[in-house]
């Protein structure tokens, strides 16, 4: 495993040509680009597993024009446990009982169009 992370290593080199690299070690090329592409893809794996940390900010709920109790308390309960996200002026609203596989793809897409 440590030959394979030292050539491939080697081959991201700037200015590495993959087919010297590989016939240097007696190795077909196509091994070699497998071996890219096998890291590539752990590295993305990893990458999505691990959560990204930002600051959260808290802000105070705005204040509503003069609403019966009743209606107040309607809002309120609505709005409890509302989580608000923006990612580069996009605005995501995740309510109480959703999905987290749906909301970490909707963040991955929102993250990747940035």
């Amino acid at each position: 495993m440590d030959d394979k992370a030292r050539i491939i290593a080697e081959t991201l080199e700037p200015n590495a040509i993959i087919s010297e690299v590989a016939r240097r070690y007696g190795l077909r090329p196509q091994q070699v680009f497998a071996w890219r592409r096998e890291a590539r893809k752990q590295v993305a794996s990893v990458q999505q597993d691990s959560p990204a940390f930002v600051p959260a900010v808290v802000a105070a709920a705005e204040p509503v024009a003069s609403r019966s109790p009743k209606q107040r308390k309607r809002q309120a309960t609505r709005d409890a446990g509302m989580i608000e996200l923006e990612i580069d002026g996009v605005a995501m609203r995740v309510g109480r009982g959703a999905d987290t596989k749906t909301v970490a793809a909707v963040i991955r897409a929102l993250k990747a169009t940035s």
